[in-house]
Parts: C-alpha cells; structure tokens; sequence
C-alpha cells in the first residue's frame, strides 16, 4: 500500500512512517523539513512541502492509496496567525483526494473535539478545551465536520492525552466517549496506520486510550 504521511517530520507523523514502513508500506513523508525525519528505507521518500498550499499538497497526494494527517502548528502562539490550520490543510487534502481518486483519508483530531467534549471532564472542559487550547479545538471541530462531509472512506482518531514511550500494542480504540485517559504517540501511529487499511472503523470517530 502507498501512504502519505502529511505532517511526518516529527512526532505521531514520524512514528506513523516507521509504522508503516515496518508493516511492509511505501511511504511518502511530507513536511516542511522532511529531511529532519531520523528514519532511511528504501521504501521511503521524502517531499518537502505546506500543508496549506494547495498545488503541493495535490502533487503530494497523487499517485497514493490512503492519506494519514497529523500536521499539526509548531507553537500554540501560531493559532493566533493560523486559527484554521488544521481545517485549511484539511480541505486542500479532501479537494486532492478527490481530484485523484484516493478515497482513504484517517486524521488525527483529539478526544473533546465535536460531540466528545460532553465526555471531557471538568478540568480539560475548563482549562484546556476552553482555555489554553481553544482555538486548536475549535478548528479540530471544523477539520471533522470537512472531514465527514468529504464523501471519502474517512477515519477519524482521537487520542486522550499524549504520552512519550513504545508501543504497548494494547490500548482502547471505541466509537464509545469513555476511554483510558492517556495513550502514547507511538499507539496513536499504529491506529492510524491500522486505519489506511482496515474496514473496522470507516465513517466513524474512534476514542483512543491507553
């Protein structure tokens, strides 16, 4: 399977690469910096480009079977100039998907975005979803909506809080809002690449956890 890796150079999007490229993929690793990703295979390339313009992340996207984004700002200061970073990408992704036949999109969003936030509890209600982290929240929301009004084989993951550390390989992935509060990247990747092929979870947002 080819996959394209949108946000790969650090972090979930780095690990979704060795993922991958563990499961037997081909990998396209786009990224501002790709060549900042600590990981040689031959079965691997790398593509600089933005997430927000629209002509290199069609180029990036043809010729591929599934999409995995994880993109995601460098600093939270950056909402401030980008309030729709995510949902921007997002759309230009979709509208290349779509321009090309690729019809596997899975996206990184978090637990409390969209109709998961009635299961967040008080303190990640109050100071993170509608504190610190309002405004990546609040486009989440907009990513999802674009997300499920694409007419593409979508999946949409959203971890609890991210934790450093290996694979355990054992963790909670259910359309159900209660979930372990804590899962690591690493989990993450493997469900999101899980996703580019598997039918399980087609048209549905999956909690995950730890």
């Amino acid at each position: 399977m080819r996959i394209l890796v949108i946000g790969a150079s650090r972090g979930t999007g780095a690990l979704c690469v060795k993922s991958a490229l563990a499961r037997g993929h081909e990998v396209t690793a786009f990224s501002r910096s790709p060549d900042k990703l600590d990981v040689q295979h031959s079965k691997l390339t790398r593509r600089a480009g933005d997430f927000h313009d629209a002509a290199q992340v069609s180029a990036a996207v043809a010729g591929h079977d599934a999409v995995i984004i994880t993109a995601s700002v460098g600093k939270l200061s950056d909402f401030k100039t980008t309030p729709d970073y995510f949902s921007r990408g997002t759309k230009f992704t979709i509208d290349a998907m779509k321009q090309h036949g690729v019809k596997r999109l899975v996206v990184l969003s978090a637990h409390g975005a969209s109709e998961s936030r009635a299961a967040a509890n008080w303190l990640l209600k109050t100071f993170v979803i509608g504190g610190i982290l309002k405004a990546a929240f609040a486009d989440h929301d907009v990513q999802e909506r674009l997300t499920r009004e694409s007419g593409l084989e979508f999946v949409i993951a959203r971890p609890t809080r991210l934790t450093d550390g290996p694979a355990k390989g054992r963790y909670t992935r259910t359309v159900e809002m209660k979930v372990p509060a804590s899962i690591s990247r690493a989990d993450v990747a493997d469900f999101l690449v899980e996703a580019c092929s598997a039918n399980d979870f087609v048209g549905k947002a999956v909690q995950l956890g730890g």
